[in-house]
């Protein structure tokens, strides 16, 4: 963490000096919902003290106890851009190990265990799976939004009447709200906004007023779930476990937590194709009595229950995540864009919902921050439908597979017709990346290059996110991350890595390229600012961090920033002889390379370190000059 840049300042680092308070009556951002996909938006537009953005939610304050959470390893790589990575990693359990249970000897209807398996695979990142609830993760969110410069909180207790696009492009949207609690017209406030983001959720009218429509299928099985205190006989109580009996039905258990607390998700049955979840009228007993009945013979006695709730598997998706309608891209600008369980649904039991619902609006908010200050045309706006709804239809792919797997009885002798509980271990074994949020991989695009030079570094994909490795910082010789130098500021890295000419040769003028007037840096940095404030350049050496000086470095990896002109000592990495990030990401220890990733952490290109041409074509095709 740095600070103290433009002067001493006493007090925590994490609490921002506030910007004044701009008057306007166009709002920039306004943001329908305070869920995780909004929370997540928020978050990111408070450190623009140039954005105005305001969020508002129907309900009447702060969530207490959420419905989600299971937090995926790519969701705390996100986190850890927001500075709490660490606090979810304290409170949260970590789901280390899955085991797997089916029938036993049929006639002393036993279950016993047939597998055990780590729930991610060694070295996919830094960070864990973990369980936390979805308002602690809202308790989180809401204190970066208020220690922001903007110091930004919601609105709650307001509702959407209605929004409406005017046909005039450059007009803002208009949109009505109204106090939860008023009636007629009272109380309703006309707001202006130039963009609206719905994250409103499955229900949402944003979606309905841009006529968009969740589109899909249901399988038509009932689902229960709880959160317990229990006293228990079961081993894997405090492991997470999927459980197929031989005729009550499955259980997956996800311990919470705490220490005690543990979630189940139990099947229930089947309903008819005309019928509703909500007209079985299911009680808390039932859902206690069917987990017994499927853990039988072992004992589950239910002290208290925090929590249920019925539900039916749907997976269902929109066609488009804004107000453009297809086909029309050319023509006309998004300004109403849809994120989350407003655009997709699923079945919660593979743990997605809250993780892809954030991911959605982690890719917004840069986008949005970059055209609002200026540093990028707004037909960026278009990638994020079209990134994030293919994303969307491989979750709800995935999630169909998954839910007809594990509501499936099992094969015996008699029955061939069933799953053999093994192959369900399989299935969970082959979609480890896609549940840990690491195989996201986005395709070609003006974003994201073809991947041409991908030889140069083949353990950082382009259009994945960008796989943090150990480094030493030269300056300190501090252990870390390379990865963790990423924070949710809307600046783009640029990491140089050095061939087996270290500082000299192609690196070398690289660096006096990108010091040069010819650079994007110096092509698209607002004027006056500092010179990492639209790219953070970072240089990686293969020589121990011992066997160099800062003096050795280009003014691009030891620049003087701020209003005092101080060094910035943070710029150059070496490698942790424990664990070379070269081996470790496959990078060309000849050659060296660039890697450019966005501000969402996804890797855009990888190119050489002579392709100075290259470099400044990719961004020509996305950024706005100063």
């Amino acid at each position: 963490m740095q600070f103290h840049l433009n002067g001493f300042r006493t007090g925590a680092p994490d609490v921002q000096e506030a910007a004044p308070v701009l008057p306007t009556d166009i709002i920039d951002v306004l943001i329908i919902g305070c869920g995780p996909a909004g929370l997540t938006l928020a978050a990111q537009l408070a450190a623009f003290p140039e954005i105005s953005t305001r969020i508002v939610e129907r309900k009447a304050g702060p969530l207490e106890l959420g419905q989600a959470d299971g937090i995926a390893c790519r969701t705390m790589e996100m986190f850890n851009t927001f500075g709490f990575a660490d606090r979810v990693e304290r409170e949260a359990y970590w789901v280390n190990e899955t085991t797997f249970w089916k029938p036993g000897h049929e006639a002393e209807q036993k279950i016993v265990r047939h597998g055990r398996i780590a729930d991610t695979e060694e070295g996919l990142s830094e960070f864990p799976h973990v369980i936390l609830n979805q308002a602690r993760v809202h308790d989180f969110y809401l204190e970066k939004m208020a220690n922001a410069p903007t110091r930004l909180m919601p609105d709650y207790g307001l509702r959407l009447v209605d929004l409406t696009v005017p046909e005039e492009r450059d007009a803002p949207v208009v949109v009505r709200l109204q106090p939860v609690d008023a009636t007629g017209d009272e109380g309703v406030e006309t707001i202006r906004a130039r963009y609206v983001v719905g994250c409103d959720g499955a229900r949402s009218v944003v979606r309905a007023s841009i006529g968009r429509e969740l589109r899909g299928d249901s399988a038509n099985q009932a689902w229960g779930v709880m959160d317990v205190l229990a006293y228990t006989d079961f081993p894997d109580i405090r492991l997470k476990t999927a459980i197929h009996s031989a005729s009550e039905g499955s259980i997956l258990i996800i311990p919470r937590e705490g220490g005690y607390l543990v979630r189940f998700y139990v099947e229930l049955d089947k309903l008819a194709a005309d019928e509703r979840v909500s007209s079985k009228n299911i009680t808390q007993d039932e859902l206690v009595a069917a987990a017994q009945r499927i853990l039988h013979p072992y004992v589950l006695d239910v002290k208290q229950v925090a929590w249920w709730s019925v539900y039916e598997i749907g997976q269902r998706l929109t066609d488009k995540f804004d107000d453009v309608p297809a086909g029309q891209e050319d023509s006309r600008l998004p300004r109403v864009f849809i994120a989350g369980d407003a655009c997709h649904t699923h079945s919660p039991k593979a743990g997605q919902g809250m993780n892809v619902s954030m991911q959605d609006t982690f890719n917004l908010g840069w986008k949005l921050a970059a055209v609002l200050r200026g540093l990028a045309g707004a037909e960026l706006l278009h990638s994020y439908s079209a990134e994030r709804q293919a994303i969307a239809q491989e979750l709800i792919d995935f999630d169909r597979e998954f839910a007809r797997m594990f509501s499936a009885k099992p094969k015996t002798a008699e029955d061939d017709d069933g799953i053999d509980p093994a192959e369900f271990q399989r299935y969970f074994i082959r979609q480890g990346r896609f549940t840990a949020g690491t195989a996201t991989r986005y395709t070609p695009s003006r974003l994201t290059g073809a991947g041409r030079d991908q030889v140069l570094a083949r353990g950082l994909p382009v259009g994945m996110r960008f796989h943090s490795a150990p480094v030493i910082r030269l300056a300190d010789a501090k252990p870390m991350q390379l990865g963790h130098v990423h924070e949710a500021d809307g600046r783009w890295r640029i990491y140089l890595f050095a061939g087996a000419e270290g500082l000299s040769g192609d690196f070398a003028a690289l660096c006096d390229w990108l010091n040069s007037e010819a650079s994007p840096i110096h092509r698209y940095t607002p004027a006056g600012a500092d010179v990492d404030a639209v790219f953070d350049v970072r240089g990686v050496f293969q020589a121990s961090h011992q066997a160099m000086s800062m003096d050795e470095l280009p003014p691009i990896l030891w620049p003087q920033k701020g209003r005092l002109g101080l060094k910035d000592y943070e710029k150059a990495f070496c490698v942790d002889p424990a664990a070379d990030i070269y081996d470790m990401r496959a990078i060309d220890r000849a050659r060296g390379c660039i890697i450019v990733v966005r501000p969402d952490q996804y890797i855009g290109e990888v190119l050489p370190l002579d392709a100075r041409e290259r470099l400044g074509q990719y961004f020509a095709g996305l950024l706005t000059l100063r």
